[in-house]
């Protein structure tokens, strides 16, 4: 019989890994989301996830982080070490959706470059302009972004509508846009090895 595994994941990961789960028959698997919001205050994740994985490890027989390191500079891996926990390879979601090689080619090609995903497209208004403030101080989108050059859109679906609402933010940041499909095949991959 398959051993029990949650999955303590970033929300901004909720849709993709339900997905992938109900697509493997990840039966044995139990996803948990923190607020996707904490990415605004990274400095909180890994006590949010030390709090949930004290709360629930005891009804699991294996427990994996789906985080990247999401700008925690390092506390994250340091919790991670205390309790014997991997997470998802990579600095942040941008590289293990595109892979490292497409990754580390993007940066190269353009340092100044603002990443969208899937869920980055659909909260766009919560996430950036009103979680930035650009809403009611307009100002501050030059201010946040007079370093960027360009927008990239890593997609994980093929969604027509997603494409032109990250085309139609790359706009209002001024600034160029291509697009990028990712897929889930990265994702699934690290997954699946955890799993089971």
């Amino acid at each position: 019989m398959t051993s029990k595994v949650l999955i303590i994941a970033c929300g901004a990961l909720a849709f993709e890994l339900n997905q992938l789960k109900k697509l493997n028959s990840w039966n044995h698997v139990s996803i948990k989301c923190l607020d996707a919001e904490l990415h605004n205050t990274p400095k909180l994740i890994p006590e949010k996830i030390r709090e949930k994985y004290l709360a629930l490890k005891d009804d699991f027989s294996k427990v994996f982080v789906a985080y990247a390191d999401c700008g925690t500079g390092g506390m994250l891996d340091s919790l991670l070490k205390e309790y014997d926990l991997e997470r998802l390879d990579g600095p942040h979601c941008y590289e293990f959706y595109s892979g490292q090689r497409n990754f580390t080619h993007f940066t190269e090609q353009e340092l100044g470059t603002f990443y969208l995903t899937d869920f980055l497209v659909r909260h766009f208004k919560r996430l950036v302009i009103e979680g930035l403030g650009i809403d009611k101080h307009p100002e501050l989108k030059n201010d946040y972004f007079k370093h960027y050059k360009k927008v990239i859109y890593l997609a994980q679906s093929r969604s027509e509508s997603l494409q032109q609402d990250a085309k139609k933010y790359a706009d209002f940041l001024d600034l160029d846009y291509s697009f990028h499909y990712t897929g889930l095949d990265n994702l699934e991959s690290q997954l699946n090895q955890s799993v089971n």
